[in-house]
């Protein structure tokens, strides 16, 4: 790009960072301009998670330099990086879940009173100026744990605020956010760029990648191979860089045909808060039903009740008109039920474990051999399902925690589908992953429907809800507040639907 080079606020150039014999990234160059943002795009495994832990001194690059304000820096960790102006919001929030908002916002830099004593009246009055400033209401004295994931993210944001960086990089930043959540990060990313400061946005959702971002650059398997300024490219040539092929279409054929009712929620109420109230509604064999709302509707709530993890007040659930009120996971697995949860590294995946734990560690009774383990059996299943789900990894023996975010929900796919579950409770299950390995999901979703599993599907991504599902109810504080067509409704209707009962 023909800039200036005292525009350039950071440039990393002749980055390489291999791990064995995989080179992962290759003379990557990358300008990233004073008070701009620059979208940064590319598939799951195409390297963007490695560039920036070589950037923030987690890995060690191979070869290369990164230049700050035209100096040369290399950083010993993200906590070097943080104080040196350069902070990250990850996708994966890492919080200290029992401590309230204002004690995650000083992590690691306390400040005290000439006493020694951690000065409390200072970080309620700095924490308090610091949210009204960016436009946020909040509790200061709520415990994590108690806030929504997209309450949680903008914390991490304002916290990231809070050290002057002069360059944010934003991982993923609005895949919990509903759409007056993301015009307020989106109107705070603006003031930022007027005070010069830089931020570098990693997202697989193009509409907002022309939305808010200057300038955009494309990895792909490891190279640099497409940057541009916003205005010069389109979503169809952006799709083509990071997949090597163009999607002409964003979601496949919606062709499943749903057969009768099979599912039956009847009058589902919650004993603790979150409350659902008074739900009710019928999922019909082979078909496609989403969940569409505000975040903290109730729509988790509602899959989470369904599938025995939360304790029901009253209603029940019929499933091939057998009543299925299940006390606890392990019996909605045993009647073919399985759930996807929002947050994988949570409550989706054992950190510690291989590919191979991860994959079969839902259905080890069919790996058995007499009273042992089969453990050919278990690394077959894995190969088979890494082809199915064309997870990219060097193999069944990789580290879950070394394979990129969408990679990891593929391993969660493939982990459902070795038990061959009826009945499929999606959570989010596209959070994180990019363009072509979404429309493989849709695929596969699509593909199931016509199988005849019934599939119940929570997304905040209107596109996605009206990209593949057949019917959809939307949820509005805690209760259904309606039930739509999916090819009879548009965008304005699920919205007056999400703040019937607000």
């Amino acid at each position: 790009m023909a800039d200036k080079q005292d525009d350039i606020i950071l440039s990393i150039q002749g980055m390489s960072k291999s791990f064995g014999r995989n080179r992962v990234l290759n003379h990557i160059n990358l300008n990233v301009r004073r008070g701009t943002v620059m979208g940064l795009m590319g598939e799951n495994g195409a390297g963007k998670s490695t560039m920036m832990n070589c950037l923030f001194g987690t890995y060690q690059k191979d070869e290369g330099t990164i230049l700050l304000n035209g100096k040369e820096v290399a950083f010993s960790g993200p906590k070097d990086a943080l104080e040196n102006g350069i902070a990250m919001v990850h996708q994966e929030l890492n919080q200290c879940l029992d401590r309230n908002v204002k004690d995650n916002l000083f992590l690691g830099r306390f400040p005290t009173n000439s006493l020694g004593i951690v000065d409390e009246g200072r970080m309620r009055k700095e924490a308090s100026d610091l949210f009204r400033k960016l436009g946020l209401t909040v509790n200061l004295n709520t415990p994590m744990r108690n806030m929504s994931v997209s309450q949680r993210q903008m914390c991490e944001i304002a916290k990231a605020i809070s050290y002057n960086a002069q360059v944010i990089v934003l991982d993923e930043p609005t895949s919990s956010l509903m759409t007056q959540e993301v015009e307020k990060l989106f109107a705070m990313m603006r003031m930022l760029k007027e005070q010069g400061i830089s931020l570098i946005y990693i997202s697989h959702k193009m509409d907002e990648i022309f939305e808010i971002c200057d300038d955009v650059s494309v990895l792909r398997d490891g190279e640099l191979v497409m940057t541009k300024r916003i205005e010069d490219t389109n979503m169809n040539e952006l799709i083509a860089a990071m997949v090597g092929r163009s999607l002409d279409n964003r979601f496949p054929p919606v062709d499943n045909t749903p057969g009768e009712p099979i599912l039956s929620i009847q009058h589902l109420s919650t004993k603790y808060a979150p409350n659902l109230s008074d739900i009710t509604f019928d999922v019909r064999k082979g078909e496609i039903f989403g969940l569409y709302g505000l975040v903290g509707a109730g729509r988790t709530e509602l899959l989470e009740t369904i599938f025995g993890i939360r304790t029901r007040a009253s209603g029940r659930v019929y499933f091939r008109d057998h009543l299925m009120n299940f006390n606890n996971a392990q019996e909605a697995m045993d009647y073919g039920f399985a759930l996807i949860t929002e947050e994988r590294k949570a409550n989706g995946l054992f950190l510690k474990g291989d590919l191979t734990f991860n994959t079969t560690i839902a259905n080890l009774g069919h790996y058995k051999t007499g009273i042992a383990l089969s453990k050919p059996r278990m690394v077959n299943a894995t190969n088979e399902e890494i082809k199915t789900m064309r997870t990219k990894c060097m193999g069944p023996d990789d580290l879950i925690s070394s394979l990129s975010g969408g990679n990891q929900q593929k391993v969660i796919f493939g982990k459902w589908l070795e038990r061959a579950p009826q009945v499929f409770l999606m959570d989010e299950p596209t959070r994180g992953i990019d363009v072509g390995a979404k429309y493989e999901i849709y695929e596969l979703i699509i593909k199931m429907a016509k199988e005849g599993k019934t599939i119940i599907v929570v997304s905040s991504e209107m596109p996605e809800i009206l990209g593949i599902t057949n019917r959809i109810g939307v949820m509005s504080n805690g209760r259904l507040s309606g039930i739509v067509n999916t090819k009879e409704t548009n965008q304005e209707e699920l919205l007056r639907l999400s703040a019937k009962y607000l």
